[in-house]
Protein backbone atom coordinates (compact mmCIF):
# COMPACT_ATOMS: atom_id res chain seq x y z
CA UNK A 1 0.00 0.00 0.00
CA UNK A 2 3.13 2.41 0.35
CA UNK A 3 4.21 4.37 3.00
CA UNK A 4 1.89 6.05 4.97
CA UNK A 5 1.98 9.90 4.41
CA UNK A 6 0.23 13.18 6.64
CA UNK A 7 0.58 16.78 5.36
CA UNK A 8 0.31 19.42 8.28
CA UNK A 9 -1.13 22.68 6.96
CA UNK A 10 -3.10 21.05 4.12
CA UNK A 11 -5.47 24.07 3.61
CA UNK A 12 -2.88 26.19 1.56
CA UNK A 13 -1.33 26.69 -1.48
CA UNK A 14 1.81 24.31 -0.91
CA UNK A 15 0.05 21.79 1.15
CA UNK A 16 -2.69 21.57 -1.39
CA UNK A 17 0.24 20.96 -4.54
CA UNK A 18 1.39 18.35 -1.66
CA UNK A 19 -1.56 16.57 -1.63
CA UNK A 20 -2.12 16.30 -5.26
CA UNK A 21 1.50 15.03 -6.11
CA UNK A 22 1.20 12.62 -3.29
CA UNK A 23 -2.38 11.14 -4.60
CA UNK A 24 -0.31 10.08 -7.55
CA UNK A 25 2.57 8.94 -5.96
CA UNK A 26 2.81 5.04 -6.13
CA UNK A 27 4.99 5.23 -3.32
CA UNK A 28 2.56 6.22 -0.48
CA UNK A 29 -0.17 6.91 0.71
CA UNK A 30 -1.92 9.77 2.63
CA UNK A 31 -3.63 9.23 5.90
CA UNK A 32 -4.12 12.30 6.78
CA UNK A 33 -4.37 16.01 6.27
CA UNK A 34 -4.90 18.68 9.17
CA UNK A 35 -5.73 22.52 8.72
CA UNK A 36 -5.76 25.34 11.01
CA UNK A 37 -10.00 26.83 10.23
CA UNK A 38 -10.71 23.66 8.25
CA UNK A 39 -10.57 21.11 10.55
CA UNK A 40 -13.98 18.21 10.24
CA UNK A 41 -14.18 19.80 6.10
CA UNK A 42 -13.34 17.17 3.32
CA UNK A 43 -10.43 18.36 1.58
CA UNK A 44 -12.17 18.81 -1.93
CA UNK A 45 -13.81 21.47 -0.42
CA UNK A 46 -10.67 23.89 -0.59
CA UNK A 47 -9.53 21.39 -3.15
CA UNK A 48 -11.75 20.51 -5.38
CA UNK A 49 -9.36 19.54 -8.13
CA UNK A 50 -7.92 16.68 -6.08
CA UNK A 51 -11.36 14.41 -6.44
CA UNK A 52 -9.06 11.24 -5.23
CA UNK A 53 -8.62 12.67 -2.03
CA UNK A 54 -12.97 12.99 -1.94
CA UNK A 55 -12.93 10.22 1.15
CA UNK A 56 -10.36 12.54 3.27
CA UNK A 57 -11.36 15.31 5.69
CA UNK A 58 -8.94 17.85 7.36
CA UNK A 59 -8.42 16.97 10.76
CA UNK A 60 -7.16 19.11 13.66
CA UNK A 61 -4.13 20.73 13.34
CA UNK A 62 -3.90 21.27 16.74
CA UNK A 63 -4.08 17.77 17.57
CA UNK A 64 -0.99 15.31 17.36
CA UNK A 65 -3.12 12.41 17.27
CA UNK A 66 -3.94 13.62 13.96
CA UNK A 67 -0.70 13.10 12.28
CA UNK A 68 0.49 10.15 14.55
CA UNK A 69 -0.36 7.41 11.90
CA UNK A 70 1.98 8.89 9.57
CA UNK A 71 5.52 7.49 8.87
CA UNK A 72 6.76 10.27 7.23
CA UNK A 73 4.92 13.52 7.77
CA UNK A 74 5.21 17.06 5.58
CA UNK A 75 4.88 20.46 7.36
CA UNK A 76 3.42 22.73 5.14
CA UNK A 77 3.10 25.75 7.85
CA UNK A 78 3.82 29.22 8.26
CA UNK A 79 7.30 30.23 9.44
CA UNK A 80 7.78 29.48 13.17
CA UNK A 81 5.29 26.90 13.47
CA UNK A 82 7.12 24.07 12.63
CA UNK A 83 8.68 23.41 15.21
CA UNK A 84 6.79 22.81 18.03
CA UNK A 85 4.66 20.14 15.71
CA UNK A 86 7.55 18.21 15.00
CA UNK A 87 8.70 18.07 18.68
CA UNK A 88 5.96 16.18 19.18
CA UNK A 89 6.49 13.66 16.59
CA UNK A 90 8.40 10.49 17.27
CA UNK A 91 12.18 10.21 16.00
CA UNK A 92 11.01 7.19 14.23
CA UNK A 93 8.46 9.77 12.07
CA UNK A 94 10.46 11.01 9.17
CA UNK A 95 9.58 15.11 9.10
CA UNK A 96 10.19 16.82 6.02
CA UNK A 97 9.88 20.74 6.76
CA UNK A 98 8.04 22.95 3.94
CA UNK A 99 8.63 26.12 6.27
CA UNK A 100 12.00 27.89 7.01
CA UNK A 101 12.03 26.78 10.81
CA UNK A 102 15.12 24.66 10.49
CA UNK A 103 17.16 26.14 7.08
CA UNK A 104 19.49 28.78 8.82
CA UNK A 105 22.29 27.09 10.72
CA UNK A 106 23.43 30.81 12.19
CA UNK A 107 20.91 31.86 15.17
CA UNK A 108 21.65 35.09 14.74
CA UNK A 109 20.51 35.24 11.33
CA UNK A 110 17.34 33.52 11.97
CA UNK A 111 16.74 36.85 14.96
CA UNK A 112 17.40 39.36 12.16
CA UNK A 113 15.07 37.94 9.31
CA UNK A 114 12.31 36.15 11.16
CA UNK A 115 12.54 36.63 14.99
CA UNK A 116 11.55 34.32 17.97
CA UNK A 117 13.26 31.65 19.35
CA UNK A 118 15.95 29.69 16.84
CA UNK A 119 14.53 25.91 16.53
CA UNK A 120 18.15 24.29 14.82
CA UNK A 121 19.23 23.62 11.82
CA UNK A 122 18.21 20.13 9.79
CA UNK A 123 19.73 18.61 6.36
CA UNK A 124 19.25 20.71 4.19
CA UNK A 125 16.71 20.06 1.17
CA UNK A 126 18.46 20.46 -1.83
CA UNK A 127 19.69 17.37 -3.23
CA UNK A 128 21.62 19.18 -6.59
CA UNK A 129 23.85 20.56 -3.92
CA UNK A 130 27.62 18.63 -3.23
CA UNK A 131 27.09 16.15 -0.84
CA UNK A 132 23.67 16.89 0.26
CA UNK A 133 21.71 13.50 -2.00
CA UNK A 134 23.54 11.55 0.36
CA UNK A 135 22.97 13.37 3.61
CA UNK A 136 19.22 14.04 2.66
CA UNK A 137 19.22 9.77 2.17
CA UNK A 138 20.32 9.13 5.39
CA UNK A 139 18.22 11.41 7.19
CA UNK A 140 15.49 11.77 9.49
CA UNK A 141 14.67 15.51 9.55
CA UNK A 142 15.03 17.49 6.71
CA UNK A 143 14.58 20.96 5.46
CA UNK A 144 12.61 21.74 2.36
CA UNK A 145 14.57 24.88 0.60
CA UNK A 146 12.78 28.64 0.09
CA UNK A 147 11.23 28.92 -3.11
CA UNK A 148 13.58 32.39 -3.87
CA UNK A 149 16.40 30.87 -2.23
CA UNK A 150 16.23 27.47 -4.83
CA UNK A 151 15.55 29.22 -7.55
CA UNK A 152 18.38 31.95 -6.94
CA UNK A 153 21.04 29.07 -5.43
CA UNK A 154 20.86 26.79 -8.77
CA UNK A 155 22.06 29.65 -10.80
CA UNK A 156 24.69 30.66 -8.39
CA UNK A 157 25.88 28.42 -6.38
CA UNK A 158 28.14 26.39 -8.69
CA UNK A 159 30.17 29.65 -10.22
CA UNK A 160 31.41 30.69 -7.20
CA UNK A 161 32.53 27.01 -6.20
CA UNK A 162 34.25 27.39 -9.61
CA UNK A 163 35.91 30.40 -8.96
CA UNK A 164 33.88 32.20 -11.66
CA UNK A 165 31.65 34.59 -9.44
CA UNK A 166 32.89 36.94 -6.79
CA UNK A 167 31.01 36.01 -3.63
CA UNK A 168 30.86 39.47 -2.19
CA UNK A 169 29.13 40.65 -5.37
CA UNK A 170 25.94 39.04 -6.30
CA UNK A 171 22.29 40.76 -6.97
CA UNK A 172 19.08 39.16 -7.58
CA UNK A 173 16.19 40.52 -8.96
CA UNK A 174 13.14 37.64 -8.55
CA UNK A 175 9.57 38.08 -9.37
CA UNK A 176 7.11 35.51 -7.96
CA UNK A 177 3.20 34.72 -8.52
CA UNK A 178 1.03 35.58 -6.18
CA UNK A 179 0.45 31.93 -4.29
CA UNK A 180 3.73 32.76 -3.04
CA UNK A 181 2.52 34.77 0.01
CA UNK A 182 0.00 31.58 1.12
CA UNK A 183 -3.56 31.31 1.02
CA UNK A 184 -5.01 34.13 3.68
CA UNK A 185 -7.49 36.86 2.50
CA UNK A 186 -4.90 40.09 2.27
CA UNK A 187 -6.22 43.29 0.18
CA UNK A 188 -2.40 43.69 -1.60
CA UNK A 189 -2.91 40.24 -2.90
CA UNK A 190 -6.57 40.49 -4.17
CA UNK A 191 -6.79 40.74 -8.20
CA UNK A 192 -7.81 44.04 -9.18
CA UNK A 193 -4.97 45.27 -6.45
CA UNK A 194 -2.49 42.37 -8.45
CA UNK A 195 -3.38 42.49 -12.01
CA UNK A 196 -1.66 44.28 -14.25
CA UNK A 197 1.09 45.60 -11.90
CA UNK A 198 4.26 44.60 -11.03
CA UNK A 199 4.81 45.51 -6.71
CA UNK A 200 8.29 45.04 -5.27
CA UNK A 201 8.17 44.01 -1.63
CA UNK A 202 10.31 43.39 1.43
CA UNK A 203 13.07 45.41 -0.44
CA UNK A 204 16.68 45.09 1.07
CA UNK A 205 15.22 42.64 4.01
CA UNK A 206 13.78 39.36 2.47
CA UNK A 207 14.07 36.26 4.56
CA UNK A 208 15.84 34.00 1.89
CA UNK A 209 18.99 36.27 1.65
CA UNK A 210 20.68 34.55 4.73
CA UNK A 211 19.54 31.21 3.41
CA UNK A 212 21.17 31.75 0.43
CA UNK A 213 24.36 33.16 1.41
CA UNK A 214 24.74 29.64 3.50
CA UNK A 215 24.04 27.62 0.88
CA UNK A 216 26.07 28.97 -1.91
CA UNK A 217 29.32 30.78 -0.13
CA UNK A 218 27.98 34.02 -1.36
CA UNK A 219 29.01 36.86 1.38
CA UNK A 220 27.39 40.32 -0.47
CA UNK A 221 23.68 39.49 -1.46
CA UNK A 222 21.40 42.14 -2.44
CA UNK A 223 17.90 40.65 -3.64
CA UNK A 224 14.70 42.48 -4.52
CA UNK A 225 11.55 40.28 -4.81
CA UNK A 226 8.89 41.36 -6.80
CA UNK A 227 4.90 40.38 -6.86
CA UNK A 228 4.35 39.36 -10.20
CA UNK A 229 0.49 39.17 -11.72
CA UNK A 230 0.35 35.26 -12.23
CA UNK A 231 -0.34 32.42 -9.42
CA UNK A 232 2.54 30.76 -9.79
CA UNK A 233 6.22 30.45 -11.00
CA UNK A 234 9.40 32.28 -9.99
CA UNK A 235 11.71 34.05 -12.63
CA UNK A 236 14.93 34.69 -11.01
CA UNK A 237 17.69 37.03 -12.76
CA UNK A 238 20.66 36.83 -10.49
CA UNK A 239 24.26 39.12 -11.66
CA UNK A 240 27.73 38.67 -10.20
CA UNK A 241 30.84 40.28 -10.53
CA UNK A 242 33.34 37.97 -12.38
CA UNK A 243 36.18 36.68 -10.33
CA UNK A 244 38.45 36.82 -13.37
CA UNK A 245 38.86 38.84 -16.16
CA UNK A 246 38.43 38.11 -19.18
CA UNK A 247 35.39 35.61 -18.37
CA UNK A 248 33.39 34.60 -21.45
CA UNK A 249 29.91 33.92 -21.60
CA UNK A 250 30.86 30.34 -23.13
CA UNK A 251 32.96 29.21 -19.74
CA UNK A 252 29.73 30.43 -16.78
CA UNK A 253 27.54 28.46 -19.63
CA UNK A 254 30.01 25.53 -19.11
CA UNK A 255 30.64 25.38 -15.57
CA UNK A 256 26.43 25.48 -15.13
CA UNK A 257 26.29 22.46 -17.66
CA UNK A 258 28.75 20.49 -15.89
CA UNK A 259 27.12 21.38 -12.33
CA UNK A 260 23.90 19.77 -13.53
CA UNK A 261 24.79 16.90 -16.01
CA UNK A 262 22.35 13.89 -15.25
CA UNK A 263 20.69 15.80 -12.74
CA UNK A 264 16.74 14.99 -13.62
CA UNK A 265 15.36 18.09 -13.05
CA UNK A 266 17.72 21.04 -13.31
CA UNK A 267 18.22 22.02 -17.05
CA UNK A 268 20.45 24.22 -18.51
CA UNK A 269 18.98 25.47 -22.07
CA UNK A 270 20.86 25.62 -25.27
CA UNK A 271 22.54 28.41 -25.97
CA UNK A 272 20.69 31.46 -26.87
CA UNK A 273 17.22 30.31 -25.44
CA UNK A 274 16.04 32.04 -22.32
CA UNK A 275 13.59 30.13 -19.59
CA UNK A 276 10.15 31.18 -19.23
CA UNK A 277 7.72 30.66 -15.73
CA UNK A 278 5.47 28.81 -18.29
CA UNK A 279 7.77 26.57 -19.44
CA UNK A 280 8.08 25.42 -15.28
CA UNK A 281 4.59 25.07 -14.77
CA UNK A 282 3.10 22.34 -13.17
CA UNK A 283 6.56 20.92 -13.11
CA UNK A 284 9.47 20.28 -10.54
CA UNK A 285 12.05 21.44 -13.00
CA UNK A 286 14.42 24.52 -13.12
CA UNK A 287 15.68 25.91 -16.29
CA UNK A 288 18.60 27.96 -16.66
CA UNK A 289 20.50 30.19 -18.70
CA UNK A 290 23.50 32.32 -18.34
CA UNK A 291 25.59 34.85 -20.35
CA UNK A 292 28.10 37.94 -19.48
CA UNK A 293 27.19 41.59 -19.68
CA UNK A 294 28.70 42.99 -22.89
CA UNK A 295 29.13 46.74 -21.52
CA UNK A 296 28.88 45.65 -17.33
CA UNK A 297 31.19 42.25 -17.56
CA UNK A 298 28.67 40.55 -14.82
CA UNK A 299 27.86 37.31 -15.09
CA UNK A 300 24.15 36.67 -15.17
CA UNK A 301 21.89 33.74 -14.43
CA UNK A 302 18.34 33.57 -15.31
CA UNK A 303 16.40 30.82 -13.61
CA UNK A 304 13.14 29.79 -14.03
CA UNK A 305 10.74 27.36 -11.38
CA UNK A 306 7.30 27.17 -10.56
CA UNK A 307 7.18 27.82 -6.94
CA UNK A 308 5.07 25.25 -6.13
CA UNK A 309 6.58 22.70 -7.83
CA UNK A 310 10.71 22.99 -7.41
CA UNK A 311 10.13 26.06 -5.16
CA UNK A 312 8.14 23.90 -2.55
CA UNK A 313 5.94 20.65 -2.70
CA UNK A 314 7.84 19.11 -5.48
CA UNK A 315 11.07 19.76 -3.89
CA UNK A 316 9.64 18.36 -0.43
CA UNK A 317 8.52 15.06 -2.75
CA UNK A 318 11.74 14.87 -4.13
CA UNK A 319 13.60 14.90 -0.93
CA UNK A 320 11.00 12.57 0.62
CA UNK A 321 11.74 10.25 -2.38
CA UNK A 322 15.31 10.05 -1.46
CA UNK A 323 14.50 9.77 2.34
CA UNK A 324 12.63 6.24 1.46
CA UNK A 325 14.82 4.73 -0.30
CA UNK A 326 13.13 5.86 -3.68
CA UNK A 327 13.89 6.41 -6.93
CA UNK A 328 14.56 10.12 -7.04
CA UNK A 329 12.10 11.24 -9.95
CA UNK A 330 9.06 8.73 -8.20
CA UNK A 331 5.94 10.86 -8.94
CA UNK A 332 7.39 14.24 -10.40
CA UNK A 333 8.33 15.24 -13.74
CA UNK A 334 10.38 17.97 -15.39
CA UNK A 335 8.15 18.57 -17.78
CA UNK A 336 5.54 21.20 -17.64
CA UNK A 337 1.69 22.01 -18.55
CA UNK A 338 1.26 24.23 -21.39
CA UNK A 339 -0.76 26.55 -22.33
Amino acid sequence: MGTRVAVAGASGYAGGELLRLLAGHPGVRVVAATAHRHAGRPVTALHPHLPDLADLSFGDAADPAALAGAELVFLALPHGRSAAVAAGLPLRVRVVDLGADHRLRDGAAWDRYYGGPHAGAWTYGLPELPGQRAAIAAATRVANTGCYAVATILALAPLIAAGLADPADVVVVAASGTSGAGRTAAGHLLASEVMGSLTPYKVGAHQHVPEIKQATGATTLSMTPVLAPMPRGILATVTARPARQGLTPEAVRAALAGAYAGEPFVRVLPAGTWPGTAATLGSNAAQLQSTVDIDAGRIIVTSAIDNLGKGAAGQAVQCANLMLGLPETTGLSANGVAP
